[in-house]
C-alpha cells in the first residue's frame, strides 16, 4: 500500500469535528466515547470512570495478496497459510466510474489465476474480498465531490463482486483531504448497503492509516457500517524517514511518538470498535545506508523496501544473527559494503564512521530493520490485549520460503497442531 506522511495532530481535531458533524452519532450530536455532557459527575470534577475492559479477542487473520504476487506458486502458498480472509489487491475506477479494466490488478484478479484463488479459498472455508483502491488527493477529490461518480463506482464494484463470487469489498482510500472524511464515510456506507442488497452475506471493510487522519477515516467508516477496519500498522518509517521499525511496538524516541500502541490509543479515543478492528503488520522491512553498525545510527541516504523472500540468503543463514531493538521490537541486520554478501556487523561494532579493522579503508554500512516471527509475536499479542477482532499482514507472498512466519500465523489463529 502507499506510503503516507504523518498528519499533524491538529488535523485530528479538525477531522474529528467533521466526523461528528457529517456522519451522525449519538442523538445529541456527541461522538461516542467523547466528552461527558455538562452536568455529569465528571463535569462536576469527580474522578473519570475507569475504561471498560476490552472485549474478548478474536483471532481472524486477514492477508492481502497483491497482484504482483499472483504467480504460479501463490495458490500452493495460500493453501498452507491459515488466513480467515484473503484480500485480492486491487482494482480501481476510471474517470467514468467504471472499473479500470486495463490495469494489471484487474487482469490478474479477473483472470483464470485470480478465479482459481477465489474458488480454492472457498473450498477451504476462507473468505475472499476484492480490494478497491483509490490513491492520490486529486483522484479522491474528484470522487468524493461527485455523487454521480460515486454512484457509478459503487454499481461497478457490486457488479464485479457478483461476477467474481467474492464475499465482500475492502476499500483502500489513501491520499484524502481531511475535509472529505464525511463523504468517505458516506461512500463506505452506501457501498455496504448496495453489497448487502445484492447478497446479504457480503460485507464491506476498509483499510485505514496509522496516523490521525487514518483514525478519523476509521471512525467515519465504522459509523457508516464497515464490518472490519484494517489498521495499516506499518510505514511508520519508510525510505524517506530516519531508520527504525516499520511497525514499532513502542517508539525509541519516547512516549507520545508514533507506534502501534499510539495508533490503537488514537483509534480507541475516536470510538473505533475494537471488535471490528484488525491490526495490520508488515511482511517486509526497510534498508538504509547508515553512518555505522549501531541501532539508531542516522541514514546517509534514502532507504528502500526490503522484501523478505528476495533476501533468503540473509534470513535463512544461521551464521547471520541480527541485533534486536528491544524498544521498537524489530530485528536489525548490519551489512558492511566490501565484506562477504550478507555478512553482518562484528560482535564488537565500530563507532559510526570508524574505519573497519583490518581493511585499511573506511567501511560503509547498510542497516535492515525487519520483523521476524519472534518480533511479530508481541505485536500479535497486542491485538489480543486490546480485544481486537484479529490481525493481518501486508503482503502475503512476501514471506514465501520462510516457514517461521506461517508458524506464527498458525499460533495466532489457533491452527497450530490441528492438522
Amino acid at each position: 500500500m502507499m506510503r503516507r506522511a504523518w498528519v499533524p495532530v491538529v488535523v485530528l481535531m479538525l477531522v474529528t469535528a467533521l466526523v461528528v458533524a457529517g456522519c451522525g452519532n449519538a442523538p445529541d450530536g456527541s461522538f461516542a466515547g467523547s466528552a461527558v455532557p455538562a452536568g455529569s459527575e465528571q463535569a462536576a470534577g469527580s474522578a473519570a470512570p475507569s475504561a471498560p475492559p476490552p472485549p474478548p479477542p478474536g483471532h481472524e487473520l486477514y492477508g492481502f495478496v497483491p497482484y504482483w504476487e499472483m504467480d504460479e506458486g501463490i495458490a500452493a502458498h495460500l493453501q498452507e497459510t491459515p488466513l480467515t480472509t484473503i484480500g485480492l489487491f486491487s482494482v480501481t475506477h476510471n474517470s467514468k466510474g467504471a472499473i479500470a479494466s486495463g490495469q494489471k490488478g484487474y487482469r490478474k484478479i479477473t483472470g483464470d489465476g485470480g478465479r482459481q484463488l477465489i474458488r480454492e479459498a472457498h473450498d477451504r472455508g476462507t473468505r475472499v474480498e476484492l480490494v478497491y483502491s483509490s490513491f492520490t488527493r486529486a483522484k479522491n477529490r474528484r470522487l468524493f465531490e461527485s455523487q454521480t461518480l460515486q454512484d457509478g463506482v459503487i454499481a461497478s464494484l457490486v457488479a464485479l463482486a457478483d461476477d467474481l463470487g467474492v464475499d465482500g469489498i475492502n476499500v483502500d482510500v489513501e491520499g484524502l483531504d481531511p475535509t472529505l472524511v464525511p463523504a468517505y464515510g458516506s461512500f463506505v456506507g452506501a457501498l455496504g448497503a448496495a453489497l448487502t442488497a445484492a447478497d446479504p452475506g457480503d460485507q464491506v471493510s476498509v483499510s485505514t492509516g496509522a496516523g490521525p487522519l487514518g483514525a478519523a477515516m476509521a471512525a467515519a467508516a465504522s459509523a457508516g457500517g464497515a464490518e472490519r477496519v484494517f489498521l495499516m500498522g506499518y510505514d511508520y518509517r519508510t525510505g524517506r524517514s530516519a531508520p527504525g521499525a516499520s511497525a514499532p511496538l513502542d517508539n525509541r524516541e519516547g512516549p507520545g511518538e508514533p507506534s502501534l500502541r499510539w495508533s490503537l490509543d488514537m483509534y480507541a479515543a475516536l470510538g473505533v470498535p475494537p471488535e471490528r478492528t484488525l491490526l495490520g503488520l508488515p511482511l517486509y522491512g526497510v534498508e538504509w545506508p547508515v553512518a555505522g553498525p549501531v541501532i539508531g545510527a542516522p541514514e546517509t541516504g534514502p532507504g528502500e523496501s526490503w522484501i523478505l523472500r528476495r533476501h533468503l540468503d540473509v534470513l535463512v543463514d544461521p551464521a547471520l544473527v541480527p541485533e534486536r531493538d528491544a524498544t521498537e521490537v524489530v530485528e536489525v541486520y548490519f551489512i558492511g559494503a566490501g565484506t562477504a554478501a550478507g555478512s553482518t556487523s562484528p560482535a564488537a561494532s565500530p563507532s559510526p564512521g570508524a574505519s573497519s579493522a583490518g581493511t585499511g579503508q573506511d567501511q560503509t554500512w547498510h542497516a535492515v530493520y525487519v520483523d521476524s516471527p519472534a518480533t511479530l509475536r508481541p505485536k500479535l499479542a497486542l491485538a489480543n490485549e486490546r480485544g481486537l477482532a484479529g490481525a493481518g499482514f501486508w503482503a502475503i507472498g512476501y514471506e514465501r520460503g520462510l516457514p517461521g512466519y506461517t508458524d506464527v500465523m498458525r499460533e495466532f489463529t489457533g491452527a497450530a497442531g490441528t492438522e
